[in-house]
């Protein structure tokens, strides 16, 4: 039987949010929340599902407080630019995002720390961060800068290229690979690679155009941005992979600030239960999209342990050492993720 990327997406976000019994919320005016995030559009069931997993809040948020808190979608940076959401949030200038994380470095070093090569090898270790000592540090960060994460979502990935396979570091050699975070572009020079810095949505052209060799991004994108229409050769995140990235849903400190002490409750309850949805998603497109690239004529390859420990070699010495050498902040940060190992 051949599933469809429906059927297993279906399949992911099939677990059925808790109920809260609503209190009396106020049945006039309605407050509104506008989400935005970089990735393609879709519906409450298809399509990539950071972009369900931000309706699906919507729709459960404006459910549970009677209409009294309502929330827009805004997909495919059609609000504002990628880059300018993280400091819009802090700002209040936008209410959330699903963002990933480690875009805010130049802003927030701490953040880089969302995508530090090799550090979080599995969605069990990740799903540890929210309520461990690195989790609860990354929070105080963020808090401080005005940002609050409502929905804690690790995302594995891999690497898609044009020419030839990028599975060990001596096949980085010569290539132009875009890594996605300061930290993984370390790694990747160190390897033998020139960097390319630039969103996940503008991963397609760049590689069509030839101004890039091979792209580092989650395997949700490799599938939303149908780079198997250009790859030859695809790294899956499906096994083992030096790729984690935390992407959460983050709401402005000062918006949350002025939602009334239920409707807080309320937000924080919602994204809590999407987390699971999240992870079943994230596994169902790792799988997927290794399929849909072999289907697309690519060849794909699966990391083994003896390679993630070769990568994680060259990141020790390189990205972790930089990151820490940053601050104490980092420092600590880094120390609090590696308690986890």
């Amino acid at each position: 039987m051949t599933l469809s990327r429906r059927n297993l997406m279906q399949g992911a976000g099939g677990v059925a949010l808790a109920a809260l019994t609503p209190a009396a919320w106020p049945q006039t005016g309605g407050t509104g929340l506008k989400i935005s995030h970089q990735f393609p559009g879709g519906t409450l069931t298809e399509g990539d599902f950071r972009d369900r997993l931000c309706r699906r809040f919507a729709v459960e948020v404006e459910k549970r407080t009677g209409g009294a808190l309502k929330a827009s979608v805004y997909p495919g940076s059609s609000l504002m630019k990628t880059n300018a959401q993280f400091s819009a949030v802090r700002k209040g200038a936008l209410d959330m995002s699903l963002f990933p994380l480690s875009y805010a470095g130049g802003e927030v070093a701490e953040t880089n720390i969302g995508l530090m090569p090799a550090l979080v090898p599995s969605y069990e270790q990740g799903a540890q961060w929210k309520n461990a000592e690195v989790g609860r540090l990354l929070s105080k960060v963020l808090d401080e800068k005005g940002v609050m994460i409502v929905s804690w979502v690790w995302q594995a990935g891999g690497v898609a290229s044009r020419s030839r396979p990028l599975l060990v570091p001596d096949d980085a050699k010569g290539l132009k690979v875009r890594g996605g975070s300061r930290e993984m572009d370390m790694m990747l020079k160190t390897a033998g690679a020139s960097v390319i810095t630039l969103p996940s949505n503008e991963i397609y052209a760049a590689m069509q155009t030839g101004a890039m060799d091979a792209a580092m991004t989650s395997s949700t994108s490799f599938i939303s941005f149908k780079l198997e229409e250009i790859a030859k050769h695809l790294t899956s995140g499906r096994n083992k992979t030096y790729w984690f990235m935390l992407e959460p849903l983050i709401i402005s400190k000062d918006v949350f600030a002025r939602l009334p002490k239920p409707q807080q409750d309320v937000v924080m309850a919602v994204g809590a239960e999407l987390e699971v949805f999240g992870q079943e998603a994230a596994r169902a497109d790792d799988k997927m999209a290794a399929e849909i690239y072999a289907k697309a004529g690519a060849k794909v390859y699966d990391m083994d342990e003896a390679t993630l420990k070769k990568w994680q070699v060259i990141a020790r010495e390189t990205a972790w050492k930089d990151f820490a050498e940053k601050s104490e902040s980092c420092a600590a940060l880094l120390k609090a993720a590696q308690k986890l190992a």
